[in-house]
């Protein structure tokens, strides 16, 4: 039988996705896209019994890009409606990413270009190898960069680096990339397992209900202004205060233990 396009596995609390074509770095195709968009809507409903989501490649890479293979033009036929493609499967994964309340850590383990280099950049923490690279290679076939790299480029790097990344199509290192703010941390290769795992424990431990609203809290902000902002972090702050899981915050702290959050 041959093997799913994108495997999922769950334990202590740690859902992994792993992007499983390896004899071609993971290459997007349009069944592989609905697969993964259909197993991250999955966490997005807040009843999983996952607290974190790990998204990573098999094999030597992370994910590079769309498979050019799977989007051959006929000779004399209609081209392609690219656009099509954002539109049903591209944008809707990149929502999802973003839609799930828990955390999401994309673990780069070896190039990720095009549009595999902005999914992982989607995910809330990215954590590098090494020896992986971010390669926005739209230019290279007269495209620009989709599934949301126009909007999160500028954002995450400033607009100067953002247009080199874009307009260029260089290779950036994970180790640059990481300078430059782009993702969270770069290991060495043989640290990435290790790493990941132990940042999705401390995630796991961590108030669910507290690091949902952090990220709705972070994200919304760059579409509203500081007292805009200052409201929502008003709000957030009484719905928490009032939860189970504040109050065990606090019983921790003042008995000098760690503390056992449900949730609540």
């Amino acid at each position: 039988m041959t093997e799913p396009s994108v495997l999922f596995e769950l334990s202590e609390g740690v859902a992994r996705l792993t992007l499983n074509r390896p004899a071609r770095l993971n290459a997007l195709t349009v069944d592989m896209l609905a697969d993964l968009h259909e197993k991250v809507r999955h966490f997005t409903d807040q009843k999983s019994d996952a607290r974190v989501l790990v998204v990573t490649g098999a094999g030597r890479g992370f994910c590079a890009g769309q498979d050019l293979n799977a989007r051959v033009v006929p000779a004399g036929g209609a081209p392609t409606d690219l656009g099509e493609s954002i539109e049903l499967y591209y944008g809707p994964l990149v929502r999802a990413l973003r839609a799930v309340p828990m955390p999401v850590i994309a673990a780069v383990n070896g190039v990720a270009a095009g549009a595999g280099a902005n999914i992982a950049l989607a995910c809330d923490l990215v954590v590098a190898a090494r020896s992986a690279s971010f390669v926005q290679s739209f230019v290279k076939v007269g495209l620009i960069p989709d599934s949301g790299g126009t909007w999160t480029l500028p954002r995450l790097v400033g607009p100067a680096r953002a247009m080199g990344l874009a307009l260029l199509g260089d290779k950036l290192p994970a180790d640059q990339a990481a300078q430059w703010g782009l993702i969270w941390r770069c290991v060495d290769d043989a640290d990435l397992g290790p790493c990941v795992n132990a940042l999705a424990r401390q995630l796991v431990a961590g108030p669910p209900r507290g690091l949902a609203r952090t990220k709705q809290a972070l994200y919304e902000s760059w579409g509203r202004t500081l007292d805009q902002q200052l409201q929502i972090e008003r709000d957030y702050q009484r719905e928490l205060g009032f939860s189970s899981d504040y109050a065990e915050g606090v019983a921790a702290f003042l008995a000098k233990r760690l503390p056992r959050f449900s949730g609540g």
